[in-house]
């Protein structure tokens, strides 16, 4: 498996080898002593899976107490997929990266705990997968706006095509006004 360091330390991609044949194809998504020599030690607690329309984006979402690492892909279709240090003692506090994650390219994000994390669906539909290392906690969950000015993501929206947000979403906080990490 290929290890990319992104722009936000401790944010990976991780690219795993495909063994592919007439059959099909085969790779492994988790393995422990990979993911560990990356840094990648918290143990996964839950599982989840959406699945999501073109122009639907989830986020940014984050737990201020019980607070997650994510290790995302998609199964099928396209997403972008954005990261964002909420650490306020970081260096980085407020900086974002981002990636595309597609059942063609089979990478996987890894998005530590202190960072909130959002995707935007860029195909007709998407299915995406992730692994965390917390409970989902929604007494903690917090939205930061997706469309910060203070942040600054440069999503690769869809022309012609609405952005589709939760009530939850639309209703996120700016940075300089969210709660965040110490």
């Amino acid at each position: 498996m290929n290890v990319v360091e992104t722009s936000l330390p401790g944010v990976l991609v991780f690219e795993p080898r495909v063994f592919g044949d007439h059959r099909g194809y085969f790779l492994e998504t988790w393995r422990a002593d990979v993911f560990a020599k990356a840094g990648v030690t918290l143990p996964f607690v839950q599982d989840n899976q959406s699945s999501s329309r073109q122009g639907v984006l989830r986020g940014i979402h984050y737990q201020v107490k019980q607070p997650q690492g994510k290790l995302v892909r998609v199964i099928s279709g396209r997403v972008f997929d954005v990261a964002v240090d909420l650490r306020r003692s970081s260096p980085h506090f407020g900086k974002w990266c981002g990636v595309e994650l597609s059942a063609d390219n089979h990478r996987q994000f890894w998005v530590p705990p202190g960072f909130g994390h959002a995707f935007y669906v860029l195909s007709g539909m998407a299915e995406f997968v992730y692994k965390c290392t917390d409970y989902y906690a929604p007494q903690h969950e917090r939205s930061l706006k997706w469309d910060d000015p203070l942040v600054g993501i440069d999503w690769p929206l869809v022309v012609g095509v609405e952005t589709v947000l939760s009530d939850k979403d639309r209703a996120g906080k700016s940075l300089d006004q969210a709660e965040v990490f110490a």
